[in-house]
Order: structure tokens, then sequence, then C-alpha cells
């Protein structure tokens, strides 16, 4: 007796083989339930590597001849590439421990759009609004370097290459650790508002220059507290990719006084933003009721 789709399915296979991925019942979450202390262990783990990526970076540069002391807008720009590489692929490292990693794992899905969008600019404004007050209120007078340092001068290499770096590559590389791997983890054991408070304060933390930038450290934690949110809302990463590039675009054009360069970047980055989605598997399994 012969069996399959185009036989039937006899008494030995009483049903189809199940699909891969699996469908998951109605409310259930897809996400994998990676320990809370994966988080904490795959950050220390991608800030020892990159030193130790960087020390290896100055030395090839110095043997070179060239001089990575000086700071140098390419060594800049090379050493905060390498560093969103492997803060990405520390993520992935710690989240095969559990299961092998798949693209939804990390938010990496299709969502519905209009939601989406909704859910977005809602967020985006609350945050520029806040953003307002919170300035009207304590002036804070201190700045992130980050432009100067990548070089963006008009008219230059740099510009077009930091503008990549800041709109496109960073918040790619930094929603796929921070809202897709660690707040992840750390909703296995924690609520919605704990997990995005601890995820928000830590992602403001690490924008730390200097004493002068105390002040605007508050503003940049609110805003990954509300891209935690909006993940948990929508389901899906591409929404909190999407608000960070549209903020980060509004810096550097304001830094640079070149918003051509960011309008164009930013453009490509929304365009993959809805693109992507649409070209990732249709079967996907559901995430909760309360996602879009």
């Amino acid at each position: 007796m012969q069996y399959g789709p185009q036989y039937g399915y006899g008494y030995a296979f009483p049903h189809p083989p199940p699909p891969d991925p699996p469908e998951l019942p109605e409310g259930a979450s897809p996400f994998p339930r990676w320990p809370t202390w994966y988080g904490p262990a795959a950050m220390a783990t991608g800030l020892a590597i990159t030193l130790v990526a960087i020390i290896v970076l100055g030395i090839v540069v110095r043997v070179a001849g060239g001089h990575p002391g000086t700071a140098s807008p390419a060594f800049t720009q090379i050493a905060t590439l390498i560093q969103d590489a492997i803060f990405v692929g520390a993520a992935v490292l710690f989240a095969t421990r559990t299961s092998r990693p798949r693209p939804w794992h990390f938010g990496l899905k299709r969502s519905r759009l209009w939601p989406t969008v909704g859910w977005t600019t809602l967020a985006l404004v609350g945050f520029f609004v806040f953003e307002i007050v919170y300035s009207s209120l304590l002036k804070p007078s201190g700045k992130q370097t980050i432009v100067r340092d990548l070089g963006a001068k008009h008219a230059s290499v740099a510009l077009v290459t930091g503008a990549v770096l800041v709109i496109l590559i960073a918040p790619a590389a930094e929603e796929f650790f921070f809202r897709g791997f660690f707040y992840r983890a750390l909703r296995s054991r924690l609520s919605i508002v704990a997990a995005a408070l601890i995820d928000g304060a830590l992602f403001g933390a690490i924008h730390y220059e200097n004493t002068k930038t105390v002040l605007i450290l508050p503003v940049l934690a609110a805003l990954g507290f509300l891209f935690c949110l909006v993940y948990e809302k929508t389901g899906t990463l591409f929404s909190t990719i999407a608000m960070h590039a549209v903020n980060n675009a509004i810096a550097y054009g304001a830094a640079t006084h070149e918003g051509v360069v960011s309008v164009i970047v930013l453009g490509f980055v929304l365009t993959g933003c809805l693109v992507l989605p649409r070209v990732l598997p249709a079967r996907v399994p559901a995430v909760t009721a309360s996602a879009a």
C-alpha cells in the first residue's frame, strides 16, 4: 500500500506531517524562554570581545604606520562596525544554547502593517513631546560626540559612511541585541514594565560618554523603554528599528547640517522595514493576542 499526499493518508499515516516551523496554539508565544542571565552574560561577553578586538585593530593600524591613538574617523568607524557585529554575534551565540535560533525568535517577523505604523508613530510623537518638555525643564548642555568622532564633515566620504553606521547599522544591531535578545531574556521572568525599565536604563547607560552627557541619558533611557513597549505591542523588531532610525536620522542631520544624506539613508531603512517582513516566511507562529 502506498502513502503520501497524492494517495491519501492511510492507517500508518493518519495525518499529514507537522508544518515546519510548527504552528502554535492561539495565544501562545513563539519566543523562546531564554534564561534571564543570558542578557547580562551576552553583554559582558560582547564588551570583553570588543575590547580585545579594538586592541588588536589598534595594533594592526600601528604596525601599518597609522596612529589609532588619535581616534581617527576611519578607526572609529571600523571599531564601531566591529562592536555592532560582535554584539549581534554574542546574542546569537547565547540564543544557540537554548535552541536553534530562528529569525522570529528575535522579532524579525511580519506584523499587521497599519497597527504597527500606528503604534510606532504614536510612540515617536510621545517621545518627542517628552524630549521637548525634559529639555525645556532641565536644559541639558551635554551633547554626544559620535558624529564628530566619525569625521562626518560636509561633502566627505565619512559623512555618508557615518550616516550608514548611525542610521542603518546601529539601529539594526542595537535593536537586535537590546530588544530582540536582552529584553526577550528579561521577559522570561519579569513583567513587561519591569523588563522594559531595566532594558531602557541599560540602553541609556551605554551611551554615556562623559559627565556632560549625564543629563541626556534619561532621555535615551525613556526612548529604550518605549522601544520595548512598541516591540511588545507590535510583535516585530522592524517597528523599533524604524523608530530608532528616525531618531538617529534627525540627530545626525541636525549635528552635521546635512539633512539630505540623513533623509536618503533613512528612506532606505524605512523601505527595508516595509519590504523585508514581506519576504520572510509567511507561516510564522503568531505572537500573543496583545501583539499586532
